[in-house]
C-alpha cells in the first residue's frame, strides 16, 4: 500500500477537506468552466433575504435548534420527545443519552427521500405526515414498540440481533408502504440496517462487545474526551465516519477502503491519487448534528460547531437553482433523472456547500450576529433547508426539488 493512502483518506473525512473541494469546483462555476452550471452571486442579496423571512416567520426571537434529527419528531405540536423522556425515568444519564444515540442513528439511516407519494398514519394520533417529518415520526414509532431491539424487556435500543429479524416485508409493514403507498429506496434502506448490523460486530472499541449497539458511542466518546467538561463536533463526526463507514453500498474506495459519501469529477483529477474526489458526508454530518444535542444533555459543551460544513442535500441545493445563485446551462437537466454520482449532481452538490458558507456569512452580516451566536447548524435549521422546501412548493405542485434524484434510499 502507498504510505500516502491513510493519509488521503484520513484528510477525506474532514470537513475541511469538504470545503476545499467544493471550493475547487465553486472557483470553476465562477470562471464558467463547469459544464453543466454557473454561479451568479447577484442573487445572493435576494437569497439571504429570502432565508432571513423565513427563519424570522418561524423564529422570531431567534431561538433556534441545531440542524437535527430531533426537531422532525416534534412535528404536529406534539410531545413525542417528552412521551421518551417519560418513558426513560429510571434511567441514568448515561444509559438515555445511549437511547438517544440509537433512536438518532436509526432515523437518520432511515431518513433519505421518501419521494412524493409516500405517507405515514401516525397511530397515536391520526396525523397523516410525509417526507422527512413522516420517517421521523415513523422510525420514532418503531423504536419506542422495539422493531429494532431483541430484548422484549428493553424495547429502546437498537442492536445487532434486532436488527437481523428485519426483512423487506417487516419493513414495508413497519413504514405502511403498499402498492397506492410506495416508498423510494425500500430495499435501499434494508441495506443500511444489513450493513449497520455488520459494522457493529466488527467494532467492539466503538459499539461494545456484549450485543453491540449504537448507543455504545457514547461510552467512547467519554472515555476519550481528556475534557471531561466539553467536546469537539469533529471528534463526533471523526467517531461516525469511523464506525459508520463501512456501511455506504457501493462507493468509491481508495485500496479497498469505502470512502463513504465521496464523488470523483474529472475537472479535478490530477496525476496526484485521490485529488479527483469530492467528499460530502450528508448523512454522516447530518447524524453528528443530531448526536450533538444528546451529550449536549449529559452536560458536554460542544466546541467548533462551525467547522462542520452545510449539508449538501437537495433542499439546501434547491434553493439555490430556485433562488438563481445556480444556474442550469442546459434546461434538459431538470427534466432527465440523475443518479448521484452523475457529473452534474456532484457539481450541484460542491456548489450548495460553498454558496451554504458564504449565505451564512452574509446572513449573520445583516442580522449583526456572529457566527457563535449564529452558527451555521441554526441558519440550515431557521433557515435554507425550510426556505428550499418552501420555495419548491411556491414553484412546483408537488413540491419536489428542481433536480430529479434516482435515489436508492442511501445518499439523500
Amino acid at each position: 500500500m502507498d504510505k500516502k493512502i491513510p493519509e488521503i483518506i484520513t484528510y477525506l473525512r474532514t470537513p475541511q477537506a469538504i470545503r476545499e473541494r467544493c471550493e475547487r469546483i465553486f472557483k470553476l462555476a465562477c470562471q464558467d468552466q463547469l459544464n453543466n452550471f454557473r454561479v451568479n452571486l447577484t442573487s445572493l442579496d435576494k437569497c439571504t433575504d429570502y432565508v432571513i423571512d423565513v427563519t424570522l416567520e418561524q423564529y422570531p426571537k431567534l431561538d433556534i435548534p441545531f440542524h437535527s434529527r430531533w426537531q422532525h419528531f416534534q412535528v404536529g405540536d406534539v410531545p413525542r420527545l417528552a412521551e421518551l423522556d417519560q418513558m426513560l425515568a429510571g434511567l441514568t444519564p448515561v444509559e438515555k443519552a445511549k437511547v438517544k444515540f440509537d433512536l438518532a442513528i436509526i432515523s437518520v439511516l432511515l431518513d433519505a427521500g421518501a419521494g412524493a407519494n409516500w405517507q405515514y398514519t401516525e397511530p397515536e394520533t391520526g396525523l397523516i405526515l410525509s417526507r422527512s417529518e413522516g420517517l421521523a415520526v415513523c422510525s420514532f414509532r418503531l423504536f419506542c414498540q422495539g422493531f429494532f431491539s431483541s430484548n422484549p424487556d428493553f424495547p429502546w435500543q437498537t442492536d445487532t440481533r434486532g436488527l437481523s429479524q428485519i426483512d423487506v416485508h417487516t419493513l414495508a409493514q413497519g413504514f405502511q408502504v403498499s402498492p397506492e403507498n410506495s416508498l423510494v429506496g425500500l430495499e435501499g434502506r434494508l441495506k443500511l440496517l444489513q450493513r449497520l448490523g455488520q459494522v457493529l460486530n466488527q467494532n467492539s472499541q466503538l459499539f461494545g462487545i456484549d450485543s453491540p449497539r449504537p448507543g455504545n458511542m457514547v461510552d467512547y466518546l467519554w472515555q476519550n474526551q481528556a475534557n471531561k467538561e466539553a467536546i469537539k463536533a469533529t471528534s463526533v463526526l471523526n467517531s461516525v465516519l469511523e464506525g459508520l463507514g463501512d456501511i455506504w453500498p457501493g462507493r468509491s474506495t481508495i485500496s479497498g477502503i469505502n470512502l463513504g459519501d465521496v464523488w470523483p469529477h474529472p475537472l479535478l483529477k490530477s496525476d496526484r491519487l485521490g485529488d479527483e474526489y469530492i467528499p460530502f458526508h450528508k448523512l454522516s454530518q447530518w447524524l453528528t448534528y443530531s448526536l450533538l444535542e444528546p451529550l449536549q444533555e449529559l452536560g458536554l459543551k460542544i466546541i467548533g460547531l462551525d467547522d462542520l460544513t452545510g449539508l449538501a442535500e437537495y433542499r439546501n441545493g434547491g434553493l439555490f437553482i430556485d433562488m438563481g445563485l445556480i444556474q442550469i446551462k442546459n434546461p434538459l437537466i431538470l427534466e432527465q433523472q440523475h443518479l448521484p454520482d452523475s457529473e452534474i449532481i456532484v457539481e450541484w452538490r460542491a456548489l450548495t456547500i460553498s454558496l451554504l458558507d458564504k449565505v451564512a456569512q452574509v446572513i449573520q452580516e445583516k442580522l449583526n450576529l456572529n457566527a457563535s451566536e449564529l452558527p451555521l447548524v441554526k441558519i440550515l435549521q431557521g433557515g435554507t433547508w425550510t426556505a428550499g422546501r418552501k420555495i419548491a412548493k411556491e414553484l412546483r405542485k408537488d413540491g419536489a426539488p428542481p433536480i430529479k434524484i434516482k435515489s436508492d434510499g442511501t445518499v439523500f
